[in-house]
Parts: C-alpha cells; sequence; structure tokens
C-alpha cells in the first residue's frame, strides 16, 4: 500500500509497503535458498567428518577402557565372553566407520562424480554408527554389576 504523505516540513513522501518488498527481495543465506557460494559444502562435509571421527576416537576409547576393566574382572565375571565379544564387535565396526570417515573427508563433494559414492558411503556409516550405537547400549546392559544397595537385594 503505496501513498503519498507530507512530512512536517511539507515535503511529501511515499510510504512504502513491507510485504510488497518482502516479496521482490531476493532471499540470502544458505538457509534461505540463497547462492550455494555462501557455504562451501566441501568444508562443511570435511568438518563433519573431523568431528565424527573425534566422536568415534573417543568411543573407542571408552571401550579399550571398558574392555580392560572385563578382562581384569575374569573369567569368572557373568558375562565375560558375552560383553567381550560385544566390546570387539563395537571396535572393528569403530575402526570400518573410521577408515570410511577418512575416505569421506579426502574427497571433494563438489565434484559431481564424487557425489554419488559419498553419498553411499555416508549411507553407509550410517548404518555402522547405528550398529555401534546398538552394541554397545548391550554393553552397557551386560556390564551392568550389582553394587551398594542393591547388590544385597535378590531378584
Amino acid at each position: 500500500m503505496q501513498g503519498l504523505g507530507k512530512t512536517e516540513r511539507g515535503e511529501q513522501i511515499r510510504d512504502i509497503d513491507l510485504t510488497s518488498l518482502r516479496s521482490t527481495m531476493p532471499a540470502s543465506g544458505p538457509l534461505q535458498g540463497g547462492s550455494p557460494s555462501n557455504l562451501n559444502m566441501n568444508l562443511y562435509a570435511t568438518k563433519k567428518s573431523a568431528s565424527e571421527g573425534m566422536l568415534d576416537i573417543a568411543l573407542f576409547l571408552a571401550n579399550i577402557t571398558h574392555m580392560k576393566t572385563v578382562i581384569e574382572q575374569g573369567a569368572g565375571y557373568r558375562y565375560y565372553v558375552a560383553v567381550l565379544v560385544l566390546i570387539s564387535f563395537s571396535l572393528a565396526l569403530q575402526i570400518v566407520a573410521g577408515v570410511l570417515i577418512i575416505i569421506i573427508a579426502r574427497r571433494d563433494i563438489n565434484e559431481e562424480a564424487n557425489q554419488k559414492r559419498l553419498d553411499s558411503l555416508n549411507n553407509t556409516i550410517t548404518i555402522i554408527i547405528f550398529l555401534i550405537f546398538a552394541s554397545n547400549i548391550c554393553i552397557t546392559v551386560f556390564g551392568m554389576e550389582r553394587t551398594g544397595l542393591f547388590a544385597r537385594m535378590h531378584y
């Protein structure tokens, strides 16, 4: 809605309809559909892969520590074999995921020839990470021991 109005000094000014102005303005920024030059997808993918790798290393070290604890408890531990197998499975999957993360981080996602392969590798890593997650839940469940007050209670 545009119209003419007068200021206190008598000058004519034009009222601007902000909604019509917004609809004619181009969206800017990567989240509003702006130009892809605002977001370097290769840099984003590399940073994402690096952070996934760091989390993978942290979980890897936690699993090694857990394995050491189980081995120190000895074969007399109720779920000794099950926990060792689960931890070994999780560690093996983490090594595979780490290698795949390195492969993804070294490729250029901006090249169309790489995009299909990188997408399938990313999907594979997602599945592997889900399997790591599920195995670590089982490790946690089987790795629990009754301690303190609850150890005296019999279920």
